[in-house]
């Protein structure tokens, strides 16, 4: 029974003792008091704690650790300091093996939450590891501002919109670090106008720097707030001069302070229109606002997972759904009938045409538009798909969309999902109609605790 009036008597700033017994679902640890439910951020299951309140709800309370009495065996005893200071490191302070077990937890807490059909008697495999567990991303996206007259750019302080500049970030790439560092110094020198978000001045808002692992080379985009960009000629020559693996620059225009990170417009001002990716002996063209897992070097281990739970054979006539730049329709592409691919974001399109015949694919058919538009007009076509990958955004499927995967099922379905809640939300609905073979999660984001989820669905 939960005690009601202990939300009641408890105020923020109140201390009281408490022991973490399991990870939730946003990876905090999660104790009882007095059968209270308490949500605690950076504490690990069988953590002795002193909790202190930091807010009161009707049916649960969240805290902070204010003193570790007896630290869990999964504590990993060298946190990197940033750990506290910004988001990208939320499970850095738990060893690298019990990450793995606690990214399968949270993805068995969230089909107990939602209880999709038999969900208590799924198979869920152990977490796949990551190739590296540090210096794995191969994307910097970082806000670049004037603040007190000083330049900083990093990322944010956990939970506010406090700039923290970061010289460095163990999960990012060297050279990508060594490129953003490099090229603030040129900002600084060269006197280019930052955002100033308390005057809601200047022009250079963020810079963003993608790096190809198979060949070395950099792309760099600077997203302004205007299509003007003082000193644009100068920045760029010292790029040219000083980091040689720059091979492409380009401008993206935002005029909104808030909100999405890119603007509609993207124009090329010095070198190649692409940077290209292997992956899985496949190359990649990528336009800046292209989405490519952030992980390279497992991401060629997760698309190999994805063709081992769909199986596809000649006769297949597979859905690529939430498509990207093609990637996976594209791996799998010698092996199935034909590719369908669909995506919302007409650069990406563009690239996934380009990348079919970059690698000779002359059986893959690309739309822009939703999926949830675009499939069902498929099928009144006469289109008779009878496989499917999806794999799509935080927010999962679109109801429309599992409207009519529930009414036109198809033999094979594999979701590729980032976000286990919307995961299990989506299966309540998919289960009517389809089986679940297996989750297979996959540890893309090390020291986050974010999770990969690939999972086999059959038509019953």
């Amino acid at each position: 029974m939960m005690d009601t009036n202990i939300t009641q008597e408890l105020k923020v700033g109140d201390k009281f003792p408490l022991t973490i017994k399991r990870i939730g679902i946003s990876g905090e640890g999660i104790g009882f008091f007095k059968h209270v439910i308490v949500f605690v951020p950076k504490a690990v299951p069988e953590d002795v704690i002193v909790c202190e309140v930091t807010d009161v709800h009707p049916r649960f309370l969240n805290g902070r650790i204010h003193k570790i009495r007896q630290a869990s065996r999964f504590r990993n005893p060298d946190v990197p300091a940033l750990a506290n200071e910004v988001g990208g490191l939320d499970f850095a302070h738990i060893n690298y093996e019990d990450q793995l077990k606690f990214k399968a937890d949270i993805l068995r807490e969230s089909l107990e939450k939602y209880k999709p059909f038999a969900y208590d008697k799924y198979m869920i495999r152990s977490t796949v590891a990551s190739v590296q567990q540090e210096k794995y991303r191969n994307k910097a996206q970082f806000p670049i501002q004037e603040i007190d007259g000083e330049i900083r750019c990093g990322l944010y302080k956990t939970g506010t919109q406090e700039l923290v500049d970061l010289p460095e970030m163990p999960t990012q790439m060297d050279l990508t670090m060594s490129a953003i560092r490099k090229i603030v110094q040129m900002v600084k020198d060269l006197e280019i106008p930052v955002f100033n978000p308390k005057e809601k001045s200047g022009i250079l808002s963020m810079i963003v720097i993608r790096e190809s692992v198979e060949f070395n080379q950099l792309q760099v985009t600077f997203i302004t707030r205007s299509p003007k960009f003082i000193k644009e000629h100068q920045l760029i020559e010292r790029i040219q001069k000083e980091i040689p693996e720059v091979s492409s620059i380009s401008q993206n225009i935002n005029k909104a302070d808030q909100g999405a990170v890119w603007g509609d417009e993207t124009k090329l001002l010095w070198g190649d229109k692409y940077l290209q990716e292997d992956i899985n002996g496949y190359l990649f063209n990528l336009s800046p606002r292209a989405f490519l897992q952030l992980n390279s070097l497992q991401t060629d281990k997760l698309y190999d997972l994805v063709n081992q739970a769909l199986e596809p054979n000649q006769r297949d006539i597979l859905l690529d759904a939430y498509c990207g730049v093609g990637t996976i329709g594209i791996t799998m592409a010698n092996t199935v009938k034909h590719v369908y691919g669909i995506e919302i974001i007409p650069e990406a399109i563009e690239d996934a045409k380009q990348n079919a015949k970059l690698n000779e694919i002359d059986n893959a058919d690309y739309y822009v538009g939703s999926v949830d538009k675009i499939y069902p007009q498929l099928l009144k076509d006469g289109i008779n798909v009878n496989s499917i990958v999806v794999d799509p955004p935080r927010t999962g499927l679109e109801n429309s969309l599992i409207t009519t995967l529930v009414r036109n099922p198809v033999e094979k379905l594999v979701y590729v999902s980032c976000n286990p809640s919307t995961l299990a939300k989506d299966l309540v609905r998919l289960t009517d109609r389809y089986r679940v073979i297996y989750l297979q999660p996959v540890d893309m984001f090390p020291q986050t605790p974010h999770v990969e989820t690939i999972v086999k669905l059959v038509k019953r």
